[in-house]
């Protein structure tokens, strides 16, 4: 299976290399990045474009590992168990009705090849990943309850994103195949907007993408505008219908621009933002 691209997802040759080269090396791709850029979408693209199923597993500050695997819901057989007089007692007897299977467990067993998508890892506790390197690495795990060696019938092709939250163990980098996705450049950029608004008028275009640049490298900005939030503003841009001449100034100095909430997103970036609309218009 190679990795070429898709019409919906703008992807540079280094990212298709990466992509490719953990499918040859049959290891995870960890793929790092600022939030929204893409990370997400790229397993969603690649599943759809190889003609796989798509497993997600999101990350949240609470998720363990074991999880992922199977849980095993105690509480259901007792209950059960104390009902047992209705229907025999049949339910209990057989104690896979209460083993819950994670999405490693669907993966594993399913039987053509899936994709697998671990999402936003460094959001788990810092044990997260280590706890999940012998299944990763060997593509197995062993289900006590049951008595089971759960083998992976087909390799999953398995994506790790992470917003570079927390550092992740060596063990567990070094079982990976690792990507940086860079943040877009204005070209890259323009791409990316022709694939969701391919009738957009370019001076329109030229005048937000300059905006948002200029907003970008505001130096002290607590949380820089991403790719979706520049996708986001357009949307409201042409849902609002809002003229040209208010994303411009006659003497090309940066000015607040209208909806600007869609991409400054804390007051102390916005209050930033307008000390140096206020300091600039001084200088005129």
């Amino acid at each position: 299976m190679k990795f070429q691209g898709s019409d919906n997802y703008v992807t540079t040759p280094d990212l298709k290399l990466a992509v490719n080269a953990a499918i040859t090396l049959k290891r995870p791709l960890l793929v790092k990045g600022e939030p929204g850029t893409g990370k997400t979408m790229l397993a969603e693209e690649l599943a759809k474009t190889l003609g796989i199923p798509l497993l997600q597993w999101h990350i949240k500050s609470t998720t363990k590992a074991q999880q992922g695997l199977y849980e095993y819901d105690a509480v259901s057989r007792l209950r059960d168990s104390q009902m047992a007089d209705l229907d025999g007692g049949e339910r209990v007897k057989n104690i896979d009705n209460y083993i819950i299977k994670g999405v490693l467990w669907q993966a594993f067993t399913a039987e053509e090849p899936v994709a697998l998508l671990i999402d936003e890892i460094d959001k788990a506790d810092i044990e997260f990943p280590n706890d999940l390197l012998r299944e990763l690495d060997r593509m197995e795990f062993y289900c006590y309850e049951t008595r089971q060696l759960i083998k992976a019938k087909n390799r999953p092709l398995v994506f790790i994103t992470s917003n570079n939250e927390k550092e992740l163990p060596d063990a567990f980098l070094r079982r990976c195949f690792f990507h940086y996705i860079k943040f877009p450049d204005a070209d890259t950029m323009r791409q990316i907007v022709a694939v969701h608004f391919p009738t957009l008028k370019q001076d329109l275009l030229q005048a937000a993408m300059k905006t948002f640049f200029d907003i970008r490298n505001l130096p002290g900005l607590k949380k820089k505008p991403s790719t979706s939030e520049l996708l986001d503003w357009l949307k409201l841009l042409v849902a609002e219908d809002i003229p040209l001449e208010a994303l411009q100034t006659q003497d090309d100095k940066v000015a607040i621009p209208p909806l600007v909430g869609a991409l400054l997103k804390n007051e102390q970036d916005v209050t930033l933002f307008e000390k140096l609309v206020f300091m600039q218009s001084r200088n005129r």
